[in-house]
C-alpha cells in the first residue's frame, strides 16, 4: 500500500519536473528575443523620472478650473510655479561593476517570461488536466487565453497607471538638501517585482471562473467573505514598505476580488447559483 501510494507521488513529481523544464526552455528562448529591446524597456520605466507624467496633464487641467474659479486662491497658493516648473531629469546610477548587464538580463528575462505566457499557461494547464474531466479539458484554449490577456492587462495598468503615482510621489520629497539618487538596481527591481504582482492579481478573476465553472467555488461562498477579502488584501499590501505603495496593491487586489464574485454569479453553474444564493 505504501508503494502504491510513493509511485503516483513520484510520477506527479516527474511529470512537474517535464513541465517546469519546458516553461524554462521557453523563457530562455523569449528572453533571446526580448534582449534587443531591453534598452527600449528600461527607457519606458524611467519615463516617470522626468516628472512629466499625464499627472502632469491633470494638473494643469485641475489648476486652470482653479484659476477661472478662485484666482485668489491659484495666486496665494503658486500654482502657477507647479505647472509651469521645468522638466528636471532624474538619471539612474550604479554603483557596482556589470550592473547594468546584469539589469539587462533581468528585463529582458520579464520580458521574455510575458512573451511565452501562453506557453506557460498551457504547461500548467497540461499539469493538472488528468485530474480533469474530458469535457473541462475543452476549456485549455479560454483559459490559456483568459489567463495570458489579463495577465498583460494587469502589468500594463501598473506601468501606465500605478507606476507613474509611485514615482511622482517619490519625488514629491525632493527640497532643499534633500535630492533623489536612484540606483538602477533597487529602481528596476521594484518596478518588476510589482509588474508581477499586478499581472497575478489580474489572474484572479480567471482562477475563479474556472473553479466556478467546476463548481469548488460560488456566488454564494465568495460574497458573505467581503470584510476578509479586504483584510486579506491589507495584509499582503502591508509587506510593501511605503504607505503609498501599500495602497495601490490593495485596492487593486480587492477590486479583483470583487470582480471575481460577480464572475462567479454570472459564469458559475445556474443550477448551484440558485440553489446558494441567500435571500435578500
Amino acid at each position: 500500500m505504501a508503494e502504491e501510494k510513493v509511485l503516483p507521488f513520484i510520477e506527479h513529481l516527474v511529470e512537474l519536473r517535464k513541465r517546469l523544464m519546458i516553461i524554462v526552455i521557453a523563457v530562455v528562448i523569449g528572453m533571446g528575443v526580448a534582449w534587443n529591446y531591453s534598452s527600449d524597456l528600461l527607457h519606458f520605466i524611467e519615463k516617470p523620472l522626468t516628472g512629466k507624467t499625464y499627472l502632469t496633464e491633470v494638473k494643469k487641467k485641475v489648476y486652470a478650473q482653479v484659476k477661472q474659479w478662485s484666482p485668489d486662491l491659484y495666486s496665494r497658493y503658486k500654482l502657477e510655479q507647479a505647472i509651469s516648473a521645468p522638466e528636471k531629469k532624474h538619471p539612474l546610477n550604479y554603483s557596482a561593476p556589470l550592473e547594468p548587464f546584469f539589469i539587462q538580463c533581468k528585463l529582458s528575462m520579464l520580458a521574455g517570461f510575458i512573451l511565452v505566457l501562453p506557453i506557460v499557461f498551457h504547461q500548467l494547464w497540461q499539469f493538472i488536466a488528468p485530474g480533469l474531466t474530458r469535457k473541462e479539458r475543452r476549456l485549455v484554449i479560454p483559459f490559456v487565453t483568459a489567463a495570458t490577456i489579463t495577465f498583460c492587462i494587469g502589468a500594463m495598468f501598473f506601468l501606465i497607471v500605478i507606476w507613474p503615482v509611485i514615482i511622482n510621489f517619490s519625488l514629491s520629497y525632493e527640497a532643499e538638501g534633500l535630492q533623489s539618487w536612484f540606483n538602477i538596481s533597487a529602481y528596476v527591481n521594484f518596478c518588476m517585482r510589482l509588474i508581477l504582482v499586478f499581472g497575478l492579481i489580474f489572474e484572479l478573476p480567471v482562477i475563479t471562473l474556472l473553479l466556478a465553472r467546476f463548481g469548488i467555488v460560488s456566488y454564494a461562498l465568495l460574497a458573505p467573505k467581503r470584510k476578509y477579502a479586504l483584510l486579506a488584501s491589507a495584509v499582503v499590501a502591508a509587506f510593501h514598505a511605503d504607505l503609498i505603495t501599500m495602497f495601490v496593491i490593495m485596492l487593486p487586489l480587492y477590486m479583483m476580488y470583487e470582480v471575481s464574485v460577480w464572475v462567479a454569479l454570472i459564469f458559475g453553474k445556474k443550477k448551484q447559483v440558485l440553489a446558494e444564493t441567500p435571500p435578500v
